[in-house]
């Protein structure tokens, strides 16, 4: 390894999730939410492998994403649904960049952009179905599709999708899910009688964890995130087949021996308890690795799981190996899809109160992005 550390990132598994979650939508369409430089694991060569795994589409959360796609030369239509003031929405509509609207503020400045540029921008209307975060109430919605008729009669948008976003799909059978399909669908009999609901309109909600456990909710296409990184959205039901993507490593830095009631790491909230073997590993909160995790995590060294000895540190932490062999330069995993014995992702999200979505998109620039497609046996870096 060239670096302290690597995230290897299995493009052949990120295929196999979106083959797979193809499968389950049933005929949908799939868009591959890429957002957050595709959930840490590099935003070009995973979003080229979601769309090799079968995607039709991407998602980005903001215009700056999906412009660093068309940069990198992918051509596949993109929706950007996270549009505030003072974007650069010349640039988006310009490279045909899909945009979502809430109100018709945003509706407005979307259109301005479109006749700026002499282009029909493509649009898709949001609704707020009831997790009160995007999207249009539905009280307003009448008035939205109303201004977007308006607008799309004047040729400088084209209405191309109706969505909204699940709450709490993650939690099988939350209240809440029937609520918001029922709201939805409210939503969509609304745009069919104005007029702004016709067969070429996209119509969507489902985000990973509807497009494995709500048929009802697959519509015309369908949002996976974390699943296509190969980690469950609903944990509980298990893993539904799919691979984890990313393997976080790290070489083994300094080794030493220390004598019995060692203090380690700052706070001395690690002491020893006989003479020990301690291995630096060069990771810490600097580059993803919660300080939360101090005393909780594990990882596989040596061969055996290790729990991390002291706080971690900005830079790196300390794990306690005994009388166990460590040599500087060691490969240390802290997670990976498990085939190995090493932790996964869940693990360290469950040991640390949190989700895998935290545990993946945390992993900082510093750590380079190796990329490899295990069938094949080849890899390049990033």
């Amino acid at each position: 390894m060239a670096t302290p550390a690597q995230a290897r990132v299995d493009l052949a598994a990120i295929r196999h999730n979106v083959a797979l979650l193809k499968e389950r939508a049933a005929g949908a369409e799939l868009m591959g939410a890429v957002k957050a430089d595709a959930y840490g694991h590099g935003l070009v060569p995973t979003s080229e492998a979601v769309l090799e795994g079968g995607a039709s589409r991407l998602g980005t959360a903001f215009i700056r994403e999906a412009l660093a796609l068309r940069e990198g030369g992918v051509t596949a239509p993109i929706l950007s649904w996270l549009v505030t003031p003072g974007e650069p929405l010349d640039d988006a509509v310009r490279v045909d960049v899909e945009l979502s609207a809430s109100d018709e503020g945003m509706l407005g400045e979307i259109a301005a952009a479109a006749r700026r540029t002499g282009r029909t921008a493509k649009l898709h209307l949001e609704a707020d179905t009831g997790m009160s975060r995007g999207g249009c109430p539905l009280a307003a919605w009448p008035a939205l599709l109303a201004a977007a008729l308006r607008l799309q009669a004047e040729g400088a948008v084209g209405i191309a999708g109706l969505w909204s976003h699940f709450a709490c799909a993650d939690i099988p059978g939350h209240p809440s899910i029937g609520r918001q399909l029922e709201a939805f669908e409210a939503a969509l009999k609304l745009a069919e009688q104005a007029g702004a609901a016709g067969s070429h309109v996209i119509r969507h909600i489902a985000n990973s964890a509807a497009t494995v456990t709500l048929p009802e909710a697959r519509y015309d296409l369908v949002r996976p995130g974390i699943a296509i990184y190969g980690l469950s959205p609903v944990p509980e039901l298990g893993d539904f087949g799919l691979r984890q993507a990313m393997t976080l490593v790290a070489q083994a830095g300094l080794v030493k021996r220390v004598p019995e009631g060692s203090g380690v790491s700052y706070a001395h909230l690690y002491v020893t308890e006989r003479e020990t073997t301690l291995g630096l590993v060069p990771l810490g909160y600097a580059d993803g690795i919660l300080r939360h995790a101090t005393g909780k995590a594990e990882v596989l060294a040596g061969g055996r799981r290790r729990t991390i000895a002291g706080r971690v540190c900005m830079d790196q932490f300390m794990i306690d190996m005994g009388d166990d062999v460590l040599s500087a330069g060691d490969e240390i995993v802290l997670f990976g899809p498990g085939d190995g014995g090493e932790p996964t992702a869940q693990e360290w999200a469950d040991t640390l109160g949190t989700i895998t979505h935290e545990i993946v998109t945390r992993i900082g620039s510093r750590v380079p992005r190796v990329y490899e497609h295990r069938t094949r046996g080849s890899s390049r870096r990033a």
